[in-house]
């Protein structure tokens, strides 16, 4: 990606928004209340069909497009292809970041889950464009794990450093935003705070 990578991350869940269709709206919405390039937007709907997904890739792809945002898809680097998506957004258990490079090439935004200061630091040395890292704090889409709190991600953007490192996970109110930047955070990623938010 040329230029810095923007702030926001948005993280879609369509169960939040009544459907595929409202989806595409409400990321419109979220998108026009930033400023124009203002987020990442990942699409994540691990339910779907790949038939599905490039249905929806393709409806996300030109809202965000308009707005200047990269469309990273979760996962599915033959969906980031077959719908010309900005990249591809790797849990730790997905694709070797260098097999998904050699498939996207150099221009694609690679990004990587991680909830361990090892695996950010993994994920960086290994060439991903962006790490997440979490939950700093417990969020209902990861039921039951608990945060891992502020200090762990002190160390996890050093460890990962200079790759931008975006904290996901309860960051629900300004103070924790400010409080997830404090420590180092390039930005921070979020689904409720984007899509349910009035």
């Amino acid at each position: 990606m040329n230029g810095p990578l923007p702030p926001h991350y948005l993280i879609t869940d369509r169960r939040l928004t009544g459907g595929a269709e409202a989806l595409v709206g409400a990321v419109r919405s979220s998108l026009a209340a930033l400023p124009e390039g203002g987020a990442l937007v990942q699409l994540r709907e691990k339910d779907l069909s790949g038939r599905e997904l490039v249905a929806l890739g393709r409806a996300l792809f030109e809202v965000t497009t308009a707005r200047r945002c990269p469309l990273l898809i979760n996962d599915r680097v033959d969906v980031a292809l077959a719908i010309g998506a900005d990249g591809v957004h790797l849990p730790e258990a997905g694709l070797p970041i260098a097999d998904a490079r050699a498939l996207l090439g150099p221009r694609a935004i690679i990004g990587a889950s991680t909830h361990t200061i090892d695996a950010a630091r993994a994920a960086a040395t290994a060439g991903a464009d962006l790490v997440v890292f979490g939950p700093i704090w417990p969020t209902p889409s990861k039921p039951g794990a608990p945060g891992v709190g502020l200090d762990a991600l002190l160390a996890a953007v050093a460890a990962a450093r200079p790759t931008p490192l975006y904290a996901l996970g309860g960051i629900d109110s300004p103070d924790r935003i400010a409080a997830a930047r404090a420590a180092g955070a390039h930005g921070t990623a979020g689904i409720r705070r984007y899509l349910a938010a009035p």
